[in-house]
Order: structure tokens, then C-alpha cells, then sequence
């Protein structure tokens, strides 16, 4: 009789089961979101960043835009670049327009970036072969001197 009781007293531990939580842990899911924000909020301003250049400082104020211009940069070496892809000179002219005529062909605002290192010359040149392929709307981007003082 004592073996059977022994036998009834385990039996009777397995149907005594905890119930299941029906809850779930979301610390773990918070803490994995955490750190993809801070990653994402680190690496979001080095993904603005186009070709790295020296640009003048002026006292102008900036211009509102709706969409994003075209964008020609020229380094402290002399390399042009279409936005963030490098291009020879020769090139330039006929990039832009086939752009432009993908866009819509309204009349395109192009910003010409040049290094404050670079030769005067270089920037002048990329700049009179834009104007005289037609296009009217060429504008030269500096930074403001408040951010070159935060710097």
C-alpha cells in the first residue's frame, strides 16, 4: 500500500503542472530597438554627406528647395563629380541634360560645389560649360560662416 500511495503521491505531482504565462517579455525587443536607434541616429548624418570638400564661407542666407537639385562638385584636385559619381569634364554637359529631360525638362537649378582649395579656373570652367549648354539656373554653394564656427 505504501508503494501504491508513493506511486499516486508522483502521479499526482505531474498533473500539478505551473501554468503557462501567457505574457510576454517585451524588455529584450526594447533593448535590441535601443540599440538600432542610436546606431541609426550615428550613422544617418555620414550618409548625407556627398564628396567631402572645403567650401568658402559667405554671410548669404539659404535657398528653400521642394526636390533635390543637381549637384556638381569639384574637389581640391580637380575631379568633377555628378552628384556623388566622378565624371570627366567632357561628359558633364550631355549627364546633365539627359537628366534634366528624365525629370521633366522644367528648368533644372544645378549647384556647383567647388573645394576652397581648388583653382579658380577649374570651378569657372565647369561653370561656363553648364551655361553655355543652356542652362540658366547655376548656383555656387558655400557654407555659412556660423557653421564653419561650429566646427
Amino acid at each position: 500500500m505504501a508503494m501504491n500511495g508513493g506511486t499516486a503521491a508522483v502521479a499526482g505531482r505531474r498533473h500539478r503542472r505551473r501554468p503557462v504565462m501567457a505574457e510576454i517579455n517585451v524588455t529584450p525587443m526594447v533593448d535590441v530597438m535601443l540599440v538600432l536607434l542610436i546606431i541609426f541616429m550615428v550613422s544617418a548624418p555620414l550618409l548625407t554627406v556627398g564628396v567631402p570638400l572645403d567650401l568658402p564661407q559667405t554671410q548669404a542666407k539659404t535657398l528653400d528647395q521642394d526636390k533635390e537639385p543637381l549637384t556638381v562638385s569639384v574637389n581640391q584636385s580637380g575631379q568633377v563629380y555628378l552628384q556623388n559619381t566622378e565624371i570627366a569634364v567632357e561628359e558633364l554637359v550631355p549627364k546633365l541634360k539627359a537628366i534634366t529631360e528624365a525629370r521633366g525638362g522644367a528648368e533644372e537649378r544645378i549647384f556647383v560645389r567647388g573645394d576652397r582649395q581648388v583653382d579658380y579656373g577649374t570651378v569657372m570652367k565647369v561653370m561656363g560649360q553648364i551655361s553655355a549648354a543652356g542652362f540658366r539656373r547655376v548656383a555656387l554653394v558655400t557654407e555659412s560662416e556660423q557653421q564653419a564656427s561650429a566646427r
